[in-house]
């Protein structure tokens, strides 16, 4: 197989997407797409229908009036993948009378903490993605914790039964949430994985996001990727991009990505054990012949980093300051204006310090 990073497309033109979609994509007879930042997934049933996954606020109309058409009851449940809000930002929009919301484990807290911290993390939100984002339009807020409280939480496995259809929910963290949880549907073997394997499918995994979240555990995702391959899906339907069409194409994929990953991991203790730094390990990292994954979001060497931070803790030794106060860089100008216009022995400078 050829290196993934020259034909797959960039996260940034994925979530741009639906921008100029005017019908719903249907995967099957019985399941449609709504593009979004992530996408929104209409499944249909004899005794109404489920959406999983809705998509940004700003998306919401246009993906209600997509899945209009196709409509074939009430909307029975609508089940979140993961606690980000392009997943449950149209959520408002969408639910109706009667409808219930399902959530994984910890989704509440984990929803929680992102809005409890937006005054931190909107600013680096923005400074990543107010340019690949951009709308004609000022975005429409984002629901409250409130507004999209799920009525079901996961904590492990739970089986919902619509019509002639069965939603088996599993937990499968670790991918860009800890509450991430996968809709596995046993008699059509379609599988929806929301991020679990990160923003791009093949792709390197984010770790620890440049936005920030919680960290994930590397040994968590391989067990959750491992968890989902075993299913035998036919249809893999993720959170951005395309389907994933049949069964041994799709185990591969899963292969290649835990390979990948636990390549990742081994070269990291392997060189924890060899007395190598961390920036070492970054700047040193090659993938082996064939191993390479996309790096279109995530990147191996960032992910070493990740992983030795997983396993070491946030101190470096080598580096004593990592113990104090952050030598700023206003701090540091002030030293060479005082130097220039004062000359001092350094070394008296630096017993001060």
């Amino acid at each position: 197989m050829g290196d993934t990073r020259e034909k797959s497309p960039l996260l940034a033109n994925l979530v741009r997407s639906g921008d100029v979609q005017t019908e719903a994509v249907p995967i099957t007879p019985f399941i449609f797409m709504s593009r979004d930042v992530s996408n929104a997934y209409l499944v249909t049933t004899a005794d109404g229908d489920v959406v999983i996954n809705t998509g940004m606020p700003d998306g919401a109309e246009r993906t209600k009036a997509l899945f209009a058409q196709h409509r074939t009851g009430p909307l029975r449940y609508i089940i979140l993948t993961q606690s980000h809000a392009d997943h449950f930002g149209g959520v408002p929009v969408l639910r109706e009378e009667g409808t219930r919301l399902v959530g994984g484990p910890d989704f509440n807290e984990a929803l929680g903490d992102m809005t409890g911290l937006q005054t931190f993390f909107g600013q680096r939100t923005f400074k990543l993605w107010g340019t690949t984002l951009k709308r004609d339009t000022a975005p429409k807020p984002v629901p409250t914790p409130a507004e999209v409280a799920p009525d079901i939480l996961v904590e492990d496995r739970l089986t919902l039964e619509v019509g002639e259809r069965a939603f088996e929910l599993i937990s499968a963290p670790e991918g860009e949430t800890i509450d991430n949880i996968a809709v596995w549907m046993p008699r059509e073997k379609v599988a929806f994985i929301g991020n679990v394997h990160g923003p791009v499918w093949l792709s390197m995994p984010f770790l620890n996001t440049l936005r920030g979240d919680k960290p994930r555990l590397a040994r968590n995702y391989l067990k959750s990727m491992r968890k989902l391959r075993d299913l035998g899906a036919e249809i893999l339907i993720t959170g951005h991009g395309e389907p994933v069409f049949g069964a041994e194409k799709i185990r591969a994929d899963f292969d290649r990505m835990i390979a990948a990953v636990t390549y990742v991991r081994d070269y990291t203790l392997a060189g924890m054990k060899a007395g190598k730094t961390v920036h070492q390990l970054m700047d040193e990292f090659a993938w082996p012949e064939g191993m390479a994954i996309g790096e279109f979001h995530g990147k191996a060497g960032w992910a070493v980093k990740s992983i030795w931070r997983e396993y070491s803790g946030w101190f470096h030794y080598e580096d004593g300051t990592s113990l104090e106060p952050w030598y700023s860089k206003e701090l540091a100008m002030e030293d060479i204006a005082h130097l220039a216009t004062a000359p001092a022995p350094l070394s008296d400078r630096a017993q001060d310090h």
